[in-house]
């Protein structure tokens, strides 16, 4: 009976095709093959560019201002400049110029993009935001309260002192509530009298 059951699957693995077989290779993803490039693409490109690029200084007409054009430049000139002055970091710094070492250090921490300083009288705005906001809770609040039911009759000053006699007949909490001796707590009193109608 085993030979049969082993006859039987070696003849169904041989009828599949290889392509049902598993293979545990690791797949690359289809997103790993965008970012592949050739290795003699790379070898021979980044050292032409970068000796290129730290030899000869940015022309000054180019850094001149940046503090104030930076903001207005579209997204692929601001790049292509930073890329530029990131090479020409990479040489020693003496080499570089004093108008290149200032556009460097305003481009990395500048106060643009997420450390722009915020607009004259936003803090105002956001004060006068929050007061509104609260006038409004405090409305909502106290409309809510107007149409709302009677307290219970459990929450008045009479029924609370009447719950007071109660735990001190049934000697409730002896430890450390309201019959404890020399207790001189209010004990369940938390409102003020009923009023009378």
């Amino acid at each position: 009976m085993f030979l049969q059951s082993v006859s039987r699957a070696a003849a169904r693995s041989s009828a599949m095709p290889t392509a049902a077989i598993r293979s545990y290779r690791t797949v690359p993803s289809p997103m790993a093959c965008l970012n592949v490039r050739p290795q003699t693409e790379k070898k021979s490109i980044a050292p032409q560019q970068t000796r290129a690029a730290s030899e000869h200084a940015i022309a000054n007409p180019t850094l001149a201002g940046i503090e104030k054009r930076w903001e207005a430049m579209p997204p692929q000139e601001q790049a292509d400049l930073w890329m530029q002055l990131r090479d020409r970091m990479k040489v020693d710094w003496h080499q570089m110029t004093l108008q290149e070492k200032k556009a460097a250090y305003w481009i990395a921490f500048g106060p643009h993009g997420p450390r722009a300083q915020p607009p004259k009288g936003e803090n105002l705005k956001i004060f006068l935001k929050v007061v509104q906001l609260t006038l409004v809770s405090f409305g909502l609040f106290y409309v809510i309260h107007l149409f709302a039911k009677p307290q219970p009759k459990t929450m008045s000053k009479e029924w609370q002192e009447a719950s007071n006699e109660y735990a001190l007949r049934e000697k409730m909490n002896p430890i450390h509530g309201i019959s404890k001796e020399g207790y001189e707590g209010p004990g369940f009193v938390q409102s003020a009298p009923a009023e009378r109608s």
